[in-house]
């Protein structure tokens, strides 16, 4: 039996890489089909943490294994229509912003992924939601590529800036990374001789309380289970799915 899961990605970079690594273990398993939905702050961070151009291998473009992306839909979003109509096993939001989970929480489905939570709502469809901001406090994220001007020496040749592929390293005073080019493929990263680019920095960012409540709201809705982790991804679907 075919098993449909939706997988829904907003514009988080915190989670995106742990997620993407489960749905590739996803769709290993037979007969698995997902497709990969993306607002289109979803589709800009998925681009600089250098996942937008592998999701081919999570969604090749089949039939209920697109990739399908706001800014390419009507207002109307006539593609989450499915989950009303129970064509999905799941759906998965992970990872899933404050700004998103604050409208889930309001019922607002202004956007491709809010809109495709409240037709799941409708459609009965088991839902599951990574929150990016689950408890109020300090957590850690991980940050796209970025030039470290405390390492940094401006090097006369500079063999980052002269062979990204994507022409996103530009001399503002030091070099810089323009994210709105940049497509994370770590180039510049592997090119700098004194490892002054850096992949995956980690910074704190506080979490507040009303981005708790929030996440306390939308657990409350039927249907909706909050996960933690996107580790705990694997085995939601698959006891679904009875394997």
């Amino acid at each position: 039996m075919e098993f449909r899961i939706a997988w829904c990605i907003t514009g988080a970079g915190h989670f995106l890489l742990e997620s993407f690594e489960v749905f590739l273990k996803l769709v290993k398993k037979k007969d698995v089909k997902v497709t990969t939905f993306l607002s289109c702050a979803g589709e800009e961070v998925a681009r600089v943490y250098g996942i937008l151009d592998r999701l081919e291998k999570i969604s090749p473009g089949n039939y209920y294994q697109e990739i399908i992306l706001e800014r390419e839909q009507d207002k109307g979003f006539p593609k989450t229509g499915r989950f009303a109509r129970n064509r999905y096993s799941a759906l998965v939001i992970s990872p899933a912003t404050a700004n998103t989970v604050a409208k889930m929480a309001c019922g607002i489905a202004d956007t491709l992924i809010t809109s495709a939570f409240a037709q799941a709502q409708k459609g009965e469809v088991p839902t599951y939601v990574v929150p990016t901001d689950l408890r109020a406090g300090i957590v850690m994220t991980k940050l796209p590529a970025l030039v470290d001007h405390d390492i940094c020496i401006d090097c006369d040749t500079c063999l980052p800036l002269e062979k990204c592929p994507n022409n996103a390293i530009k001399i503002i005073e030091k070099p810089v990374i323009d994210l709105t080019l940049c497509r994370g493929c770590k180039t510049c990263v592997e090119l700098c001789p004194h490892s002054a680019i850096i992949f995956g920095k980690e910074i704190k960012t506080k979490v507040r309380k009303l981005d708790e409540e929030n996440v306390n709201k939308v657990s409350q809705l039927e249907g909706v289970k909050i996960l933690k982790h996107p580790s705990e991804i694997y085995d939601a679907i698959f006891y679904i799915g009875g394997n």
